[in-house]
C-alpha cells in the first residue's frame, strides 16, 4: 500500500461521523433515519434542548402530509404509530371569498375516491410527528443526537468538513447537511446566497375547535388579502393557515383571544358552527426564498434551508421530505458503488434532481398567490372560469389531485413506497 493510500485511511479515521446534519426539526431527523440503513455514521445537531423538542403539549401547529410523504414516513418506520393520530384528507374544496360574505360556490372540489391510492393525504400535529421521529432515532445505533448545542463555524478540508460548536467543541465528518431553516446559517457560512421576494403577507397559524364535523374536507378560501386554509384535524378540530397583509396580520396577532376570534369568524364563516381557539397562535412572515445552489463543497441543503415556499399549496414539509428521499437515494447508491459520498459529482446528482422541481413549484405557488390575492373583478371572473374548466375535465382533475397527493414528477423510491 502506497503512502497516499495510508494517508487517506488515517485521515478517514479522524472523522467523528460520516455525515453531520445541522437541524433537528423534522427534515433533519427524517434524513438521518433514511440514511441509517446504509451503515454510515450520522450525527444530528440541534440548538433546542431535547425536552423542548419532545413537548407533548399541542401548540396549534399541524402539517398537511401528502400521500407521497406518508409513504416516506412509512419507510422510516414511524407512520404505523402516527396514522391513528392523523386525520385523513378525503376532500379538497377551493373557492373565492370575502370577509363577512362566506365562501363563493366552489370552483374546485376534489374527492379522494377519484384516485386509486386514496386518501390524498393526512393532517398530523407537530407534537406527534416530532416525537415519533425522535423516538425512531433513539432506536438507531448509527445515529448520534446532540441537543441544545449551536454550530458556530464550519470549515471544509480536502477530505472532510469540521464544525465548531458553541462552547468550543468540534466535530469532523465527510459530509455536512444543512436542515436549519430558511435563514440557514449553514448555507450562509458556505457563501450560498439566496433569491426571492417578500410577499408583504404574514401567515397566522392556529387551531380551532368547532361544533360541526368537517368530514375530512380541507377548504381553501381565496380572500383578497391572501388565502385562508381550513384543514381537518382529528375530532371536531381544524388547523388554520390564514394569510393577511403584514400590517393587518400583526394587528390581529396582537389581539387577545376574543379579539382574534372576532377577526377570524367573518372570514371563516359559519359552515362548521361556533369556533374556539385551541393551542397557541403563531405568526410567520411570508417570503419566497430559494438558495442559489443546493450544494457546496462537502455540503448539501435540504428543506427550508434550500427553499422557502408560500404555504398556498401546503407543500413546505412535503417538498422537504421529497428532498430527504432524493438525497438519501443519491447518497445510498453512491455508498454502495464505493464513491465518495461528498464528491461534487455525487452532490450534483441531488441538485439536478431537486432544483428544477423546486423552481417549478416556487413559480407555481408564486403565480397562484399573485393571481388570487386580490379583489380585481375581471381577474376573479377569469380565474374562476379557468378553475371551473379544470374541475370539469376528468384528466385535468386527476392531474391536480395527483399533484396534491405528491404523486407526480420524478419521485424518489421512498415516495413511491419502494425501498432504496
Amino acid at each position: 500500500m502506497d503512502k497516499h493510500a495510508v494517508a487517506c485511511i488515517l485521515a478517514g479515521m479522524t472523522h467523528d461521523a460520516d455525515i453531520l446534519i445541522v437541524g433537528g426539526g423534522l427534515n433533519g431527523p427524517a434524513l438521518a433515519l433514511a440514511l441509517a440503513p446504509t451503515g454510515l455514521r450520522i450525527t444530528i445537531i440541534d440548538a433546542l434542548p431535547r425536552d423542548t423538542r419532545e413537548s407533548p403539549e399541542f401548540d396549534g401547529r399541524a402539517y398537511a402530509l401528502a400521500l407521497g410523504s406518508t409513504r416516506v414516513l412509512s419507510a422510516l418506520g414511524v407512520w404505523a404509530d402516527l396514522e391513528p393520530k392523523a386525520q385523513p384528507i378525503l376532500q379538497i374544496k377551493a373557492s373565492d371569498g370575502r370577509a363577512g360574505e362566506g365562501a363563493a360556490p366552489f370552483f374546485l372540489d376534489f374527492d379522494h375516491a377519484e384516485i386509486e391510492e386514496s386518501p390524498m393525504g393526512h393532517m398530523c400535529e407537530d407534537r406527534f410527528l416530532r416525537r415519533a421521529l425522535l423516538d425512531a432515532m433513539d432506536r438507531e445505533g448509527s445515529i448520534t443526537q446532540i441537543s441544545g448545542s449551536r454550530v458556530m463555524a464550519q470549515e471544509v478540508q480536502a477530505d472532510g468538513v469540521t464544525v465548531t460548536l458553541e462552547g468550543g467543541g468540534a466535530l469532523r465528518a465527510r459530509l455536512l447537511i444543512g436542515c436549519d431553516g430558511r435563514a440557514s446559517p449553514t448555507a450562509a457560512r458556505a457563501g450560498i446566497r439566496r433569491s426571492g421576494r417578500d410577499y408583504g403577507q404574514t401567515a397566522l397559524v392556529c387551531a380551532v375547535a368547532h361544533e360541526k364535523p368537517h368530514h375530512g374536507c380541507a377548504h381553501q378560501f381565496f380572500m383578497p388579502a391572501g388565502p385562508l386554509a381550513i384543514l381537518p384535524l382529528p375530532g371536531n378540530r381544524s388547523s388554520i393557515v390564514w394569510s393577511e397583509a403584514t400590517a393587518t396580520a400583526e394587528a390581529i396577532h396582537a389581539l387577545d383571544e376574543a379579539g382574534y376570534l372576532e377577526a377570524l369568524r367573518p372570514r371563516f364563516g359559519g359552515f362548521l358552527g361556533e369556533i374556539a381557539l385551541e393551542g397557541k397562535r403563531h405568526a410567520y412572515p411570508l417570503k419566497l426564498t430559494i438558495a442559489n445552489s443546493f450544494i457546496a463543497p462537502r455540503l448539501a441543503l435540504v428543506g427550508d434551508a434550500a427553499h422557502g415556499l408560500h404555504p398556498i399549496a401546503g407543500q413546505g414539509l412535503n417538498f422537504g421530505l421529497r428532498d430527504v428521499a432524493a438525497l438519501a437515494e443519491v447518497l445510498t447508491l453512491a455508498a454502495r458503488r464505493g464513491e465518495d459520498i461528498a464528491s461534487p459529482l455525487v452532490l450534483e446528482r441531488y441538485q439536478q434532481w431537486r432544483r428544477f422541481d423546486t423552481m417549478m413549484m416556487a413559480l407555481g405557488t408564486d403565480s397562484v398567490n399573485r393571481l388570487f390575492s386580490n379583489d380585481n373583478t375581471l381577474l376573479r371572473g377569469l380565474r374562476d372560469l379557468g378553475m371551473g374548466v379544470v374541475s370539469s375535465v376528468p384528466a385535468l382533475r386527476r392531474g391536480f389531485i395527483r399533484e396534491a397527493a405528491g404523486l407526480s414528477g420524478d419521485l424518489p423510491r421512498l415516495m413511491q413506497g419502494r425501498p432504496i
